[in-house]
């Protein structure tokens, strides 16, 4: 049997060029954001005010502490923006919730290049093409207009995309030591250094799946996907043992997160699976809402819509098909040639978010739509992004193959530039078509500008100091900008949710049925919590605020004087 010789670039050369990719996606990552914060765009995702308001409850609210990350949104990426929003300028222009996005992508394009490198450096032929093909798929994954958006703002996308390819790295990294235990590497000090890199790049890959299982729900399926790889990889080496107590501990390692965000839920909210059936799981959201789902119980029109979506957050038009085209070349071609290799399985992985989304899109009652489809609306784009590693390792492999192919092309870098120059014209046309993101974050804001910015300047008139009681559930924003501490408002997650089915001693519960006891004002939102319960026997109505397509607010005065307040 011929070996394979791995020819490894220096350590200290890898380091080196991984760090310069770092350094150019940073300083592309702080354009970005700063291109859109001087036009005040990346507040304008509701989704992203509320992921900023839930890490600030948890130390400016009545009642501080962990339990205010709540239960449906896992809760990494708000203890991560934390240390951000701090500082009150921070919070309220968004700032601190964008920095954990922001380090996800810096990590995330140098992740891209180090598993796509680590991939095709797995077959001789594109060996000397590999440090290539990272590149372009760094590239290609580094300048996507819709993820320089998305990065910009505090959804949880860019973060999850970081721990889910370096998951994919080091478990690549594991494969390849397991590739290089050929028979002429029997000397116990070569195996010994071959074994302690697989088992260092296992301990990693294990930190980074238990990282994405508690920052998105798409880790936990990451979890059960890898861990499935890593039984088929110890049942074929069963005879090692250091592998089996490695990957024991392994699945150990990825097992203890989902298990303690069931057990937070169960003794916290009485209910294990309250973040997926509970009053504000997207099953309760839809039912309330209504939104139309076209793919709903069919999997083909859920993989349909995502795999669209996925499209047009990299191209519009026809670029859409090329890209989904170059991705299943690329994927084919390699995994055939790694066929009997881990690595195959890695690459195949890449594509796992199109199963995972068409389970949660056809039953798991969330919706996506796409402009060019019914109901041709813009929700859910984001989901798209989930791709993204699997198209930009796909771009780098193409070019790899090419050049691998035809060394003329090589050697005159024509693969790499006729690559890039593709790529940056099918961004450009999404930047003229504006990215798909941005439109959906703007859209949102549309509906929510109007009666927002009436409320706040409503709420500006008011004397300092001034205290509230408000449902923040869909309006937090206004607070935010206003920058009006969260312990100024008695809302509705001050209560303690263990006590069921509601808690006549909270301060939520108290305020409400005597506001006057508690707070100055009331602001009541038609159709909320507050709207609804709130005993209106001793307020003073000053205002009502109407705006097109919103329900009408409402701002009471109680007979607690500005100066006092509990």
């Amino acid at each position: 049997m011929k070996e394979r010789i791995v020819t490894a670039e220096p350590q200290t050369l890898a380091a080196s060029r991984m760090s310069r990719i770092g350094a150019l996606a940073a300083w592309v990552s702080l354009g970005s954001f700063f291109y859109y914060l001087r036009r005040d765009e990346i507040l304008m995702l509701g989704d992203t005010v509320a992921h900023i308001n839930i890490a600030r409850r948890v130390f400016d609210s009545l009642n501080p502490g962990l339990l205010q990350l709540g239960t449906v949104w896992l809760p990494l990426p708000h203890v991560l923006m934390i240390p951000f929003l701090i500082s009150n300028k921070m919070w309220q222009s968004g700032i601190g919730g964008s920095s954990p996005s922001m380090v996800g992508f810096v990590f995330g394009v140098v992740g891209i290049f180090r598993l796509t490198s680590a991939l095709l450096e797995g077959d001789a032929r594109t060996q000397t093409s590999a440090q290539t093909g990272g590149m372009i798929a760094a590239f290609a994954f580094g300048a996507n207009p819709n993820l320089l958006y998305a990065q910009a703002t505090a959804i949880t996308e860019p973060l999850y995309l970081a721990f889910f390819i370096w998951a994919m790295a080091y478990l690549s990294e594991f494969a390849a030591s397991l590739a290089q235990r050929t028979p002429s590497k029997r000397h116990k000090s070569t195996l010994d250094q071959v074994n302690d890199a697989g088992h260092r790049a296992l301990r990693r890959c294990a930190f980074c799946v238990a990282c994405a299982e508690l920052t998105r729900y798409d880790g936990w399926f990451l979890a059960g996907t890898v861990g499935l790889v890593l039984i088929v990889i110890v049942a074929r080496e069963w005879n090692d043992r250091a592998l089996r107590r490695g990957a024991f501990r392994f699945l150990l390692g990825i097992a203890v997160a989902p298990a303690a965000w069931l057990a937070y839920n169960e003794a916290v909210y009485g209910n294990a699976l309250a973040f997926a059936n509970g009053p504000y799981s997207a099953r309760a959201i839809e039912a309330r809402v209504g939104a139309p789902n076209p793919a709903a119980h069919s999997l083909w029109a859920a993989a349909c819509y995502f795999l669209k979506s996925a499209q047009i957050n990299l191209a519009v038009g026809n670029w859409g098909r090329f890209w989904l085209l170059t991705a299943i070349v690329a994927t084919v071609t390699l995994a055939w040639r790694l066929r009997k290799q881990a690595s195959s399985a890695i690459l195949l992985m890449l594509w796992s978010p199109v199963v995972f989304y068409s389970l949660t899109i056809a039953y798991g009652s969330v919706p996506l739509h796409v402009p060019m489809w019914w109901p041709f609306a813009i929700f859910n784009q984001r989901f798209g992004l989930e791709l993204m590693p699997m198209f930009a390792v796909s771009a780098g492999v193409l070019v790899a193959l090419i050049s691998s192919q035809w060394p003329a092309v090589n050697e005159w870098k024509a693969g790499p530039v006729a690559a890039a120059v593709l790529i940056l014209s099918s961004y450009i046309f999404v930047w003229i078509a504006k990215p798909v993101c941005w439109l959906e974050a703007s859209r949102n804001w549309e509906m929510r500008r109007g009666l927002d910015t009436a409320v706040e300047l409503a709420v500006k008139q008011l004397p300092p100091q001034s205290t509230f009681l408000m449902d923040l559930g869909e309006h937090v924003g206004i607070m935010e900008r206003l920058g009006i501490p969260l312990r100024r408002v008695v809302n509705n997650e001050d209560h303690r949710p263990w006590a069921r089915p509601s808690d006549p001693q909270g301060l939520w519960e108290l305020a409400r049925a005597n506001p006057g006891q508690y707070v100055n004002y009331v602001i009541a939102f038609e159709g909320d919590a507050v709207d609804k319960n709130v005993n209106r026997a001793d307020l003073t109505l000053l205002e009502v605020i109407h705006s097109s397509g919103q329900p009408p607010a409402r701002i009471y005065q109680t007979s607690l004087p500005t100066n006092q307040s509990r």
